[in-house]
């Protein structure tokens, strides 16, 4: 069902398939997200494009927001709980008529409820959505998620370090400390800093008489600042008591958790871990985003092809997907993105995790306890025992569980898993070395998806690159792909990090054909099977990189790291 008349004209329009849509207007209706904002975040349409369709359809004004004067915004109509809900914001005010910026002009309320508010007859003007949460965001985010960690607070932090007062090394926190202020307030500002970045893990690390703090961003890390040494014991302590951990442990790896709320209806999770150092404790925040699950399939950079490969597996009643790679490649976003998909009423999802990092409704999620005794093997043992139709589990470590999810997918269940192998034979061949027995492998893998993450070239500054007509024969592309290849270097700009702006993934999708099956019968390397699955026309990850540069989305050299070559 489309809940919204701006999906129901792009349908019309068949701008964008009709089931796409209706899973973005169903996935905006029961978040209560911006329909504008959801069907942005699945790369289904650009901005400009989404706006210029709202201004054929609507005829309303369009203004450029980045050429806006921001001091014209009349302060006292900036409420935040009505700009969130309309998703839109009070520019200025003409006599009795206020100027309303909406990306999307088709919502009639959202006019209504600001003249039912102001007083104020409202007039929409057309902005793009991009643009137009920039500017939310600008306006109602607390002040010093704006400003992230500045030179002041690190000068204010050596301060501290000079007065002996404070030059605490036992950990302990005071609560009701003045000193403790400035240790608070330097933390909340790197998280909200972390987030702002777009990074995915903020690294504490102490050695010998240094101290440094880095953000992983778009899968590399950065160093972001080097508060003075004599404060890690209290900056360790700050983020100890945040995580609920033991403060006056400080000899033994702790797990905890960490929940940042950032405005009344948006709380951001981080999952921590202390670890005790030579000099101290390293603690690694990784930041938990729920929404990355929720973006699509479509969003995730599957050629159409493996798109459609992996949509089939998913549609069969039993058998095992697995989802291979190194850490950090991307496997748990893959697999939540599937489940998503089979997540109905109809269903009984059960998965097994280790940790589980994201909550979705509707799946029953266990979180392995080896100390407790609750292995993979155990949370697998149950499910089967409570009438499960679709099962994951975090990752096939052993002999045992990986006999138990064959065992499963043999016996009408859909099991989803990882491994942490270099390509998709080589998981094959893994299994074998486990133990499993050659025709179990054959008769229940349909279908394996080996992965990475690469970084995406900023379109705003990338520049085409030139390289030699033999180093491109060299590198992997045919003689048919060189007329006219364009290939972009990253440059670095304002608006992105080293010339690099969020990621993309690169896979491999290869279906347990007919013809690998007999070659796993026959003990075939990975070798082999690779050879095999080329013939059949399923692209290695090298293949798919290459496809990644010649589309213009990530760099050879970024092609050449992420694959290895």
């Amino acid at each position: 069902m489309l809940h919204h008349s701006l999906a129901a004209l792009l349908l019309r329009d068949r701008r964008i398939p009709e089931a796409q849509l209706k899973s973005c207007s169903e996935y905006a209706w029961e978040t209560k997200l911006p329909f504008t904002s959801v069907v942005l975040e699945r790369k289904l349409i650009k901005a400009d494009e989404l706006a210029a369709f709202c201004y054929q359809e609507s005829n309303c004004p369009w203004l450029d927001l980045d050429t806006f004067n921001q001091e014209l915004i009349p302060p006292q109509f900036i409420n935040e709980r009505l700009i969130r809900k309309n998703h839109a914001v009070p520019l200025y005010q003409r006599g009795n008529v206020l100027y309303i910026a909406v990306s999307d002009p088709t919502r009639i309320e959202t006019l209504d409820e600001f003249q039912f508010r102001t007083r104020l007859q409202a007039e929409a003007v057309l902005v793009e959505e991009d643009k137009l949460q920039r500017l939310i965001d600008k306006l109602l985010e607390n002040e010093t998620s704006m400003l992230g960690v500045t030179a002041e607070d690190e000068q204010e932090l050596r301060e501290i370090d000079a007065d002996g007062e404070v030059r605490d090394d036992s950990g302990a926190v005071s609560v009701d400390g003045k000193n403790d202020a400035p240790i608070v307030i330097y933390i909340n500002k790197m998280l909200l800093d972390a987030i702002k970045r777009g990074a995915s893990d903020l690294h504490f690390e102490p050695y010998e008489g240094e101290y440094r703090i880095r953000f992983r961003i778009d899968g590399v890390l950065h160093e972001i600042a080097r508060p003075p040494y004599a404060l890690s014991n209290r900056i360790a302590a700050r983020l100890k008591v945040m995580s609920q951990l033991d403060i006056a442990e400080r000899r033994l790896p702790q797990d905890g958790r960490i929940k940042l709320r950032l405005s009344k209806h948006k709380a951001i999770d981080f999952r921590v871990s202390s670890l005790p150092t030579m000099y101290g404790e390293k603690i690694v925040l990784r930041i938990l985003d729920a929404s990355s699950a929720m973006l699509g399939i479509e969003a995730l950079g599957y050629e159409p092809e493996q798109q459609k490969l992996y949509e089939e597996a998913l549609q069969r009643p039993q058998g095992m997907i697995l989802v291979t790679g190194p850490t950090g490649s991307g496997k748990t976003v893959s697999l939540y993105t599937g489940l998503n998909i089979l997540n109905t009423p109809e269903v009984n999802i059960s998965t097994a995790e280790d940790p589980v990092e994201i909550n979705l409704y509707g799946i029953n999620q266990v979180q392995i306890n080896v100390k407790a005794g609750l292995t993979f093997a155990d949370a697998l043992r149950s499910f089967l025992r409570q009438d499960p139709d679709i099962v994951m589990v975090g990752e096939i470590r052993d002999l045992e569980t990986a006999e138990i999810a064959i065992k499963a997918a043999q016996t009408g269940h859909l099991v989803l898993s990882t491994l942490h192998t270099n390509s998709a034979a080589e998981t094959l061949t893994r299994l074998m070395n486990m133990g499993v027995a050659t025709y179990n492998i054959a008769s229940s893998v349909s279908l394996i998806i080996a992965q990475r993450l690469a970084r995406r070239l900023c379109n705003e500054c990338k520049e085409e690159e030139e390289i030699p007509h033999e180093e491109l024969i060299r590198q992997g592309f045919t003689e048919d792909q060189i007329p006219g290849l364009k290939i972009y270097k990253a440059v670095g700009c304002d608006q992105c990090t080293s010339g690099f702006k969020g990621r993309t993934g690169v896979y491999e999708v290869m279906p347990v054909t007919e013809s690998i099956q007999e070659l796993i019968m026959n003990n075939a390397g990975s070798l082999q099977i690779a050879r095999q699955a080329h013939k059949d026309g399923y692209p290695s990850l090298r293949h798919s990189a290459l496809k990644k540069v010649a589309d213009g989305i990530i760099s050879l050299a970024e092609a050449n790291r992420v694959t290895n070559n």
